[in-house]
């Protein structure tokens, strides 16, 4: 180890001693910047992770769509699922309804669901909390857990589903349509707050009799093998479709959504990057007071035959090592403050009484993190960066004093 290095570390970590206050101030501050990044960046990745797992999981990679609706949906979907790389598909039929439980009302979204095919992309039967779905037929529903607690109703009740087409038929003079009576099927909770409190699964025949789509549907949904690039899929499978029909993968679907999540990911790393910018000017102002306070020491270096850049290299190593110690404690205690996330969150917000509304606002039942190496290693080269710069000022003016007048110093 070149000298300059070695007294570098002797002058932050004396032998012997307490670790010094100068030193440690400089660290926390280093590591405290380092906590709320790496805290920041996992949440917000894992917002944008929890979003995709569930879109993919209740919706599939690949969403087929028309301007209007997908007539002859059937020879659509043997079109796709002969493409390469797609696993399965299955159509939907959908949109909002009222729904009404013993003079309890609410307007959610219905989703129609093709039971013989929809096991290919999506798993729904995973969710299920109570009843079950094999019971789901054209005279049964599943209901989201939060709808469900909203209505007052549970496995085996009754519930009326009430068409948007009934105020349509009324103001044209066609015939009204009536209500459709059906149980509950069972419920489901997939772990998304808007989700969970919005959501009517229905077989696709109920779906299209409410909606009087005939034999059409709204969309259709792919499932992909793994190993296959949603991209190249859809490219492929627009190559087969009719001209009125597109496919569209998931990113594309949620394109805007996403593009937001990624500026505020985006923002909200460098405005709290001035957290280690001011940790930085800390450390930059501790080594000015250490070489101040050391001048004689310089001098004495040069005398001793210390080249300038050698006596500059051992404040810009301080810089880098406070910056390290600092990366190092900070990337600790980040993750030890993400494992216990949950416990800490839902402690405040039950000691504050705000439970329903951290799920009503945040949409999630729990807070989410996703930490990616990237995230990891853009937060350890910018706190090393910034801290070794920080030492460039301190080791200018020390390689600046002349031996001579270092030694005269008092």
């Amino acid at each position: 180890m070149p000298w300059y290095f070695y007294l570098a570390l002797k002058q932050l970590f004396p032998s012997g001693r307490k670790f010094p206050f100068f030193t440690a101030i400089s660290v926390l501050g280093v590591a405290l910047g380092v906590i709320v990044l790496v805290v920041v960046q996992s949440v917000m990745s894992g917002f944008g992770y929890e979003i995709r797992r569930m879109i993919v999981q209740t919706e599939g990679e690949i969403q087929i769509k028309a301007r209007t609706y997908v007539s002859d949906h059937r020879v659509v979907e043997k079109r796709i699922e002969a493409v390469r790389g797609v696993a399965g598909a299955t159509p939907w039929a959908g949109g909002m309804l009222i729904v009404d439980h013993q003079g309890r009302y609410s307007a959610p979204l219905m989703r129609g669901i093709d039971l013989q095919t929809v096991s290919k992309v999506v798993a729904l039967d995973r969710y299920i909390i109570a009843g079950s779905f094999d019971a789901l037929d054209d005279d049964s529903v599943i209901l989201s857990a939060g709808l469900a607690q909203t209505l007052g109703a549970w496995v085996g009740s009754t519930i009326e589903l009430y068409s948007p087409l009934i105020l349509q038929r009324y103001t044209s003079g066609e015939d009204i349509l009536l209500p459709k009576s059906v149980r509950v099927a069972g419920i489901l909770q997939i772990g998304h707050q808007q989700l969970d409190s919005s959501m009517v699964y229905c077989t696709l025949r109920t779906a299209q009799e409410l909606y009087d789509l005939g034999n059409a549907v709204h969309g259709i949904n792919v499932r992909l093998k793994p190993g296959f690039h949603e991209d190249e899929v859809v490219m492929a499978i627009n190559g087969v479709l009719p001209g009125d029909v597109r496919a569209f993968s998931w990113m594309d679907s949620f394109d805007e959504f996403l593009w937001v999540l990624n500026l505020e990911k985006g923002m909200m790393f460098f405005l709290l990057l001035i957290i280690i910018i001011v940790a930085a000017f800390s450390v930059m102002s501790s080594l000015l007071i250490s070489v101040v306070r050391k001048t004689r020491e310089i001098g004495l270096l040069g005398a001793l035959g210390g080249k300038p850049r050698h006596v500059a290299a051992c404040f810009c190593a301080q810089g880098f090592f406070i910056g390290a110690c600092g990366t190092i404690v900070g990337l600790i205690g980040g993750f030890t403050l993400l494992a216990f996330r949950n416990e800490l969150v839902h402690g405040i917000a039950t000691l504050l009484e705000r439970q329903a509304a951290l799920e009503r606002f945040y949409q999630f039942s729990n807070l989410p993190a996703h930490t990616t190496p990237g995230d990891v290693i853009t937060i350890v080269i910018f706190t090393v960066v910034i801290s070794t710069v920080a030492g460039l000022l301190p080791a200018w003016r020390a390689s600046r004093l002349k031996p001579v007048d270092a030694l005269r110093s008092e």
